[in-house]
């Protein structure tokens, strides 16, 4: 088997402890509150204690990975003679990727013996963990470094990912909806459909009128667009919302028979832009 190495960044909203069992390296984007300037990353907060921050009012930014600390994690990998293949948060939704493609090419001209691939998943949250999660298994099929990464390039625009958000306010802050669409939206209680498209971008559906009818349209986009509804890879991610994840599940399970693989929380750099109560849910569809 290929000496080569996955790498991903904290944008899965994989624990590392799983990172690790998958054989997969890691680095971590950050956040903070406006009224400290201390940083952290996903593992250093309860997610409960983030969203609870966020409910009281708290205002969370968050910060890329930098071109330094992947140049630091990569070369450790090459250094060893190892090569490394890198599976990035969306481009079209942060800059951590270009960050790790700029520190690919500076290593290349000092390791022109050892192969580095950098590859823009175009996914986020669990969706980027389950691209994540496939490519391993074509590692573990036997796969050398170029096969992996042209399957993740080739399966990339089939992650489906499925959102909806529980409260509009987060989403007017990063100008995702206006605060008039927000103001209507909360007051009559409806939810948007959301989805992240081909250019990595999160971009508004559809909508529904009440959280569970907002979750049941999750379940019912898997039953049309899922490649193989009944024997799919599912993975789901949630704000602090484990009754709406397991709901979700339930109604896999009585509709296709499918088990969901994992149920993650939406990491705090996640959302930070997204807000508590976010649920979202992926698979492999026919198309985006």
């Amino acid at each position: 088997m290929s000496n080569y190495v996955i790498f991903t960044d904290s944008g899965c909203d994989i624990k590392p402890a799983m990172l690790s069992e998958w054989g997969v390296q890691c680095r971590a984007l950050t956040f903070r509150f406006n009224d400290s300037d201390k940083e952290y990353s996903n593992e250093d907060m309860a997610v409960s204690e983030f969203y609870q921050k966020m409910r009281d009012g708290g205002v969370a930014k968050t910060a890329a990975i930098n071109i330094d600390s992947f140049s630091e994690a990569f070369e450790a990998l090459l250094a060893e003679g190892k090569d490394v293949l890198y599976l990035g948060f969306s481009s079209g939704l942060s800059t951590t990727y270009n960050s790790a493609r700029v520190a690919a090419e500076e290593l290349r001209e000092k390791y022109p013996e050892r192969k580095i691939i950098t590859v823009d998943t175009l996914c986020a949250s669990a969706g980027e963990g389950l691209i994540v999660r496939l490519v391993v298994d074509k590692k573990n099929e036997g796969a050398t470094i170029e096969e992996a990464a042209k399957f993740a390039e080739d399966i990339k625009l089939k992650i489906a990912h499925w959102f909806t958000v529980d409260d509009l306010v987060y989403l007017k802050r990063g100008g995702r909806v206006s605060p008039t669409v927000a103001f209507v939206g909360n007051t009559l209680g409806i939810k948007p459909i959301m989805h992240v498209d081909d250019e990595g971008h999160l971009t508004k559906v559809d909508k529904a009128r009440g959280r569970k009818k907002s979750l049941t349209a999750m379940a019912d986009q898997y039953s049309r667009t899922a490649e193989t509804p009944d024997s799919g890879v599912v993975f789901i991610s949630h704000a602090d919302c484990e009754d709406d994840a397991k709901f979700v599940a339930d109604l896999l399970k009585q509709r296709h028979g499918v088990e969901v693989q994992v149920i993650t929380d939406v990491g705090p750099v996640i959302g930070a832009h997204s807000g508590p109560g976010t649920f979202a849910l992926f698979f492999v569809a026919k198309q985006r």
